[in-house]
């Protein structure tokens, strides 16, 4: 599920490629005091992601944006929503904005036979561990994990995705078989749009620089099973540092046009 932020620019302003921290400070303080509060600095999959203000572009006075917070809790949206109604001042850093219009909306990638194509809307982290480097012939650089790059090709790419995929939805359903309890690939296919490099604030005072990737990925929803995992990659977005808005996904086109 989602919440549609419409946003207006109260002033002019630069376009800042670096609103992911700021971004999420202003959801976490909508989210402070309520249950989904506790889970900030927990070692568990997000529970939420989001889009960038876009269009991304510079802006004047009175510019709209449009921002997307998608998450599996119905309940963490409406607190979201409940805050940005009683505080309509939405700053983003440098860029700031008024919350002019809130909605829902509910993507789903169809019931099993529908074929269509997600692209990424924000990029997405891949990080491959240590332990993994000798499977994809990796050359260790330090003591860290590995930023996915073209080089290393889309198997580990594939396969940390996966992983990742299988912890949200052992986290949010438990009881269902996830991604890898079932046969056949997540997507159809992928095509790789490009790759690049961002400073990111992860923390205040502490800016890493990610290598992240945007993706176009083929489906076919096979079944209700294969349904449901594209569906939450949707709700809570692929890779990791998804709570800083990467790896947000948006359904682009399906049979239906």
């Amino acid at each position: 599920m989602r919440l549609l932020v419409r946003l207006s620019a109260r002033a002019n302003a630069v376009y800042d490629e670096a609103y992911h921290h700021k971004l999420r400070g202003r959801l976490w303080n909508a989210l402070e005091g309520t249950e989904f509060g506790e889970s900030h600095d927990a070692n568990v999959p997000s529970e939420f992601c989001y889009s960038n203000p876009f269009p991304p572009r510079d802006m004047d006075e009175g510019d709209r944006r449009t921002l997307l917070v998608a998450s599996p809790h119905e309940e963490l949206l409406s607190h979201v929503a409940r805050d940005l109604k009683a505080d309509r001042e939405f700053n983003v850093g440098e860029m700031p904005f008024r919350v002019e219009d809130l909605s829902v909306l509910a993507p789903d990638v169809g019931e099993p036979g529908t074929s269509g194509v997600i692209e990424t809307g924000t990029g997405v982290v891949v990080r491959i561990p240590q332990h993994r480097f000798e499977d994809y012939d990796i050359d260790p650089d330090g003591n860290a994990a590995a930023f996915w790059r073209p080089e290393y090709t889309t198997e580990p790419f594939r396969v940390q995705v996966r992983n990742n995929l299988d912890r949200k939805h052992g986290r949010f359903y438990p009881e269902r078989p996830g991604p890898s309890d079932r046969e056949g690939p997540l997507f159809d296919s992928r095509e790789l749009i490009k790759t690049f490099a961002l400073p990111v604030t992860v923390t205040t005072g502490e800016v890493m620089t990610y290598v992240l990737s945007k993706w176009r990925f083929e489906y076919t929803v096979r079944n209700d099973h294969h349904r449901r995992h594209l569906n939450l990659a949707l709700d809570c977005g692929i890779g990791e540092r998804n709570a800083l808005g990467f790896g947000f996904l948006n359904i682009v086109e399906d049979e239906d046009g």
